[in-house]
C-alpha cells in the first residue's frame, strides 16, 4: 500500500486503510502530545500555568464582590495569610486585584489574538495563492496597516473612546497588528502552492476554496497557533503598557492600572511598603509569558516531526 504523507508529516486520511476513522486519527494526535508534553516537566508546567489563568479569567472575579473591601486601618499592610501580596494604598487586597483584574488583561489578549491571526491569515493566504492583482492590493494594504503609528492613534481614540470592554480593547489592537502575521503567511502560501499536492488538487480542478480551506490552511495551523499564542503575550504587553503610561482611561480594573497606580500614586519605586503592589501584578505577568513560552515550545515538537526524539 502506498502512503501518502504531506508536508509536515502527517499521513493524510485518505491513504489510511478504510478501517481507521478520524476519531481514530485524533485519538494517535492527542497521545501524541501528550507524549511530548510528558518528556519535559517544564512543558507540563506551562500548561497548568496558563490553565490556573484561565480559570482565575474565567471564575477569579465570581469570588469577590464588584466593589472590593477597603480597610483604612491596613494601607501598604504586609504580606500575610490574609493578604499574600499585602494590600494597596487603600487597604486593598493586593491578591484579589490581581485576580479580578485577569478577565480584562486574559480576555483582551485573547480578542487581540483571534482577530490578529484570523484577519492576518486570511489576507495571507488569499494573496499568496491568487498572486497577481489580488497580491499586490492586498499586500498595499498590508503594508499601510504596518505603517499606521499605533500609539498616536490610541491617544486619539482615547478621547473619544472609554475602552470599557476587554473586546473593544481587543478589536483595536487585532486591527492594528495583523500586519506581521500576514506578510509570514503570505511567504508561507508562495512555498506551498507550488507543491505537488496543490499541482494535484489544482489538477483535479478542486474549487479555490476547497484548495485554501482542505490543502494549504491545515498544513500551515501550526504555525498560525503558534503565532496566535504569541499573540496573546503581545496583546497583553501591548496593554499592559497603555495602561501604565496613562494613555487609557482607568475604567476597569487590570494589571496595567495596578502598575500605574503602584508607582505613580503608590510610591512603589521609592517607598519599600508599596513593593508587593508593584511585584503582584508583574509576576502575574511574567507567569503567564512563561506558560505560553513553554507551550509553544511543545508545540513546535508535536507539529514538526524532525524535533521528535524517537
Amino acid at each position: 500500500m502506498t502512503v501518502i504523507v504531506n508536508p509536515e508529516g502527517a499521513i493524510s486520511p485518505e491513504a489510511l486503510p478504510a478501517g481507521t476513522t478520524r476519531a481514530t486519527l485524533r485519538r494517535n494526535f492527542w497521545r501524541g502530545v501528550w507524549r511530548v508534553l510528558r518528556r519535559k516537566p517544564s512543558r507540563m508546567a506551562g500548561v497548568v500555568i496558563v490553565v490556573l489563568f484561565a480559570l482565575m479569567g474565567v471564575a477569579g472575579p465570581l469570588l469577590y464582590p464588584a466593589q472590593l473591601p477597603r480597610d483604612d486601618n491596613a494601607l501598604y499592610a504586609p504580606p500575610s495569610l490574609a493578604h499574600p501580596f499585602g494590600t494597596d494604598f487603600e487597604g486593598t487586597d493586593v491578591l484579589a486585584l490581581v485576580v479580578t483584574g485577569a478577565r480584562y488583561v486574559l480576555l483582551t489578549g485573547l480578542a487581540t489574538a483571534v482577530i490578529t491571526v484570523a484577519l492576518g491569515t486570511l489576507i495571507g493566504l488569499v494573496a499568496g495563492f491568487h498572486r497577481g492583482r489580488w497580491d499586490m492590493l492586498l499586500m498595499r494594504l498590508t503594508d499601510m496597516n504596518l505603517a499606521i503609528p499605533g500609539l498616536p492613534l490610541l491617544l486619539v481614540l482615547s478621547t473619544v473612546w472609554k475602552f470599557e470592554s476587554p473586546l473593544e480593547m481587543g478589536l483595536v489592537l487585532g486591527v492594528l497588528g495583523w500586519g506581521g502575521i500576514a506578510r509570514a503567511v503570505r511567504s508561507q502560501t508562495l512555498s506551498l502552492r507550488e507543491r505537488g499536492f496543490i499541482e494535484a488538487a489544482r489538477g483535479l480542478g478542486l474549487p479555490t476554496r476547497h484548495i485554501i480551506g482542505r490543502e494549504l490552511l491545515p498544513s500551515m495551523a501550526p504555525y498560525i497557533a503558534m503565532n496566535m499564542l504569541i499573540a496573546v503575550t503581545g496583546a497583553v504587553y501591548a496593554q499592559v503598557g497603555l495602561f501604565f503610561l496613562g494613555v487609557l482611561p482607568f475604567e476597569s480594573n487590570n494589571w496595567g492600572v495596578m502598575l500605574n497606580l503602584a508607582v505613580f500614586n503608590g510610591g512603589a519605586l521609592t517607598t519599600p511598603a508599596a513593593l508587593p503592589y508593584l511585584l503582584a501584578p508583574l509576576i502575574a505577568i511574567l507567569l503567564l509569558t512563561l506558560g505560553i513560552v513553554l507551550i509553544v515550545d511543545a508545540m513546535d515538537e508535536i507539529f514538526n516531526p524532525r524535533l521528535r526524539e524517537e
